[in-house]
């Protein structure tokens, strides 16, 4: 394994990549003047972090763009196929001149051994760790790694973002394809660029027509890295949302026999039994979480019959989402109004000036009126 070095055949998606934090698409939030990683570019502040969302939406660009500014030398692994083999390599490694900076895509991948095994380089400062995942950290990765690392999250890109990023191809794109890449997209870069040089490729221009042709294929495509994956996942869950079962198995079928990992499958099973069956059938997140438990156990090829009785259950369960739309409800209400005052007779009276001040005064157990600050004290979030 080497430093990362260009090559001269080149996808589309790489020949037009940003080089500088200026030529960035999106991202504003983390990249935009003032901001977060902006200022960690310009300023050549050393330290490690997690870049988490969604594919094709700049993780690796932007990694890339914070080694070049350190001046450090740069190792790409993935999770997929890394070990801690990989990491005793690159150590060696060393020109003792520059930082060693590991960018390691789907971080989440490594179990917790692996992660066990890069801490101590990472608290060191021996390396520099760049995590790249579409999973959610606190979940994924383990607290001491997380912990002496900052977390950012990607947003999808808008399609205000995705326009432009199709217009610096400088390929011809009509309207109505420009249209249906956008729509295709779902703010993922890297799909887009994909189906414009497939289509370019295959039939010299981009059309609507050479973009549906070039997304034809008489193959099961399924990219564990790639789009395939995420639109996979999410036929799953829809399938399983709308009660069909025949629907969801086969999806689960095609991510079984792609050797998707049965605890990424799991655990959105354990989502959606709180998200969409919720109320309806509370014994739904006792399944999913015994499904979990089986595939933590059991492991493939066995754990794809306790996924298929999950996924079963799960669609046929009946579905009820009041929890989780209340949540977000009440998320909002806090983002927009933040921490408003805890009425004083729902407040804890633990010394003599908080019972002066009114704190519990009133309070009786099991009393009816509204425990909500007075702001919301009118507010219904579970219908």
């Amino acid at each position: 394994m080497e430093p990362f070095n260009t090559t001269q055949d080149k996808p589309l998606a790489a020949r037009i990549r940003p080089q500088t934090l200026e030529e960035v698409v999106g991202q504003e939030h983390l990249v935009g003047v003032g901001r977060p990683l902006r200022v960690a570019v310009e300023k050549k502040h050393k330290f490690s972090f997690i870049l988490w969302g969604p594919p094709g939406t700049g993780k690796t660009t932007i990694a890339r763009i914070y080694a070049r500014a350190l001046d450090a030398e740069l190792f790409e692994l993935s999770a997929v196929s890394a070990g801690k083999d990989d990491i005793r390599k690159l150590l060696v490694k060393t020109t003792h001149l520059k930082p060693k900076v590991l960018f390691l895509d789907e971080i989440h991948r490594f179990n917790k051994s692996q992660q066990d095994f890069l801490l101590p380089f990472v608290e060191s400062g021996e390396l520099t760790l760049i995590g790249a995942t579409t999973e959610n950290p606190s979940f994924e990765i383990i607290a001491p790694l997380l912990s002496r690392c900052r977390v950012f999250v990607l947003e999808p890109l808008s399609e205000e973002a995705l326009y432009t990023i199709i217009k610096n191809t400088k390929i011809k794109v009509k309207k109505d394809a420009f249209e249906w890449l956008l729509g295709y997209a779902s703010g993922d870069a890297r799909k887009a660029l994909g189906m414009i040089e497939g289509a370019q490729g295959l039939y010299g221009e981009v059309t609507v027509e050479t973009l549906n042709k070039a997304l034809e294929s008489p193959h099961l495509r399924y990219d564990k890295k790639g789009e395939e994956h995420y639109d996979t996942i999410s036929a799953f869950i829809k399938s399983m949302r709308a009660s069909q079962a025949d629907a969801a198995l086969y999806y689960l079928a095609r991510m079984v026999e792609a050797g998707e990992d049965p605890l990424f499958i799991a655990r959105r099973m354990v989502i959606f039994a709180s998200e969409d069956v919720g109320l309806a059938q509370p014994t739904a997140l006792v399944v999913a979480n015994a499904v979990f438990r089986a595939c933590e156990i059991i492991g493939y090829p066995e754990c794809a019959i306790n996924l298929a009785h999950g996924v079963a259950y799960l669609a046929q369960a009946k579905k009820n989402r009041s929890a989780y739309d209340a949540l977000r409800s009440a998320q909002t209400d806090v983002h927009e109004l933040g921490n408003l005052p805890v009425p004083k007779k729902i407040r804890n009276p633990e010394t003599k000036l908080m019972k002066e001040l009114g704190y519990g005064k009133r309070y009786e157990k099991y009393d009816q009126g509204s425990y909500l600050p007075d702001k919301l004290k009118k507010k219904k979030y579970l219908k």
